[in-house]
């Protein structure tokens, strides 16, 4: 027995199917990783770069001062997501604690905001208003007397 099937050509229909094919594949992947980035970091850190390397030096001497200062602070969130604050020395907690926060969106959906903080159980400190539902960036300002102390936590 015979096969008498006709060969199938390949036309040059085939050859264009094939290539919108491929080039819609990289587009919608393209897309959809510009999507994912635009989304999730809205692209700066600083304003100007220039201007921030300037204080560099200032902000590492800052950064070895804070380290001297022994401090260890936990941050933490209660069932009513107000924000606590402990923060200790040495193991000992540290008292007269006067903290404030400014609490922000990590990539800025929303304008930042101050965030105040009022004594609770012991030496910890608890945010004066509760935490919205989500992600978010709290730069921490952290005074025992002369001394200070900051910190960025991120909270979820």
């Amino acid at each position: 027995m015979t096969d008498t099937r006709k060969p199938r050509v390949f036309a040059g229909r085939h050859m264009a199917m094939i290539l919108v094919a491929f080039f819609g594949v990289v587009m919608a992947v393209n897309f959809t990783m510009a999507h994912f980035a635009l989304s999730t970091f809205g692209g700066k850190v600083v304003e100007n770069s220039y201007v921030a390397s300037q204080h560099y030096n200032e902000w590492l001497q800052r950064a070895a001062a804070q380290d001297r200062l022994g401090w260890q602070t936990t941050v933490t969130l209660d069932a009513d997501r107000h924000v606590l604050l402990d923060v200790r020395k040495h193991g000992a907690p540290l008292d007269g604690l006067l903290a404030s926060a400014t609490i922000s969106h990590p990539v800025g959906r929303t304008p930042p905001a101050a965030f105040g903080f009022a004594p609770a159980a012991g030496t910890v400190l608890r945010s004066t208003r509760p935490l919205a539902p989500g992600r978010w960036r709290l730069d921490l300002i952290v005074r025992h007397g002369a001394d200070e102390a900051r910190y960025r936590k991120d909270l979820q």
